[in-house]
């Protein structure tokens, strides 16, 4: 069921989702090569609980971390370890939820580690312009069609492939909830958006094909070819007017 939030539940999503900002913060501060994933995940979570907040992922389904830490051809859902770390050259998407006063807050992006190639760079540009050419179409009366078609359309556009296994979601009080917010799909069809949905667009994209692979561990999803991927997430709410981004600082 689509749930649609109030005006004061969705300032309650917004102070959640600065929580998730602000943790994004101090993690890209603190990338560089050398540093573990279990270290950036530490400083994520020292900033979420210190602002009064649980981590949304911490224990979500058995995961075992506060974030999800994804390097180079790891897509998405990358468990944080003290043997993992950074290399110059290296790509790594962070994914980081919190947990506050009832809502959750839902965020991702991928950052470079120091110098990375031009291939990189436009993959981790592509997820990002993409998420914001699918939001654009995020208003009252359109379909979620509209914002799946606009992001696959930008993506395949610059040459990458959209990951067809994994798609956003709805989020409120629960951290996935109705609906479903691919990233690949026909405008004019699908869900219509509403003032008071809120929801998480997260394109994931590949510089290779669209296919993944679960690996042993249940959780980290790889490219099956080997090739980068780049992910790009906030939590947006339907309002009368502009789509509102709700996990940024304010």
């Amino acid at each position: 069921m689509i749930t649609i939030k109030s005006a004061k539940e969705i300032a309650k999503m917004q102070k959640a989702g600065e929580i998730v900002a602000l943790a994004h913060n101090a993690v890209s501060k603190a990338i560089c090569a050398g540093i573990s994933t279990e270290e950036l995940d530490s400083i994520a979570h020292d900033v979420i609980v210190s602002k009064g907040a649980t981590p949304s992922f911490l224990g979500y389904g058995g995961f075992p971390k506060s974030i999800c830490a994804s390097i180079n051809n790891v897509v998405i859902h990358g468990i944080p370890s003290k043997d993992i770390a950074l290399k110059e050259g290296d790509i790594i998407s962070i994914d980081i939820g919190a947990y506050y006063d009832g809502y959750h807050g839902d965020s991702a992006a991928t950052y470079g580690v120091g110098e990375i190639t031009d291939t990189a760079k436009l993959l981790i540009e592509t997820a990002k312009k993409a998420f914001y050419a699918g939001v654009e179409n995020a208003r009252q009366g359109q379909r979620m069609g509209d914002v799946s078609a606009a992001i696959q359309q930008y993506v395949e556009k610059k040459g990458f492939s959209i990951v067809r296994d994994f798609v956003g979601h709805g989020i409120g009080k629960a951290l996935h909830e109705q609906p479903e917010v691919p990233n690949f799909g026909t405008a004019g069809t699908g869900h219509r958006l509403y003032p008071g949905m809120t929801i998480a667009v997260e394109p994931m994209i590949n510089a290779g094909g669209w296919e993944v692979k679960v690996e042993k561990d249940g959780w980290t999803v790889v490219t099956i070819d080997g090739s980068l991927s780049a992910h790009y997430e906030h939590s947006i709410a339907v309002t009368h007017g502009e789509p509102l981004l709700l996990t940024v600082e304010r």
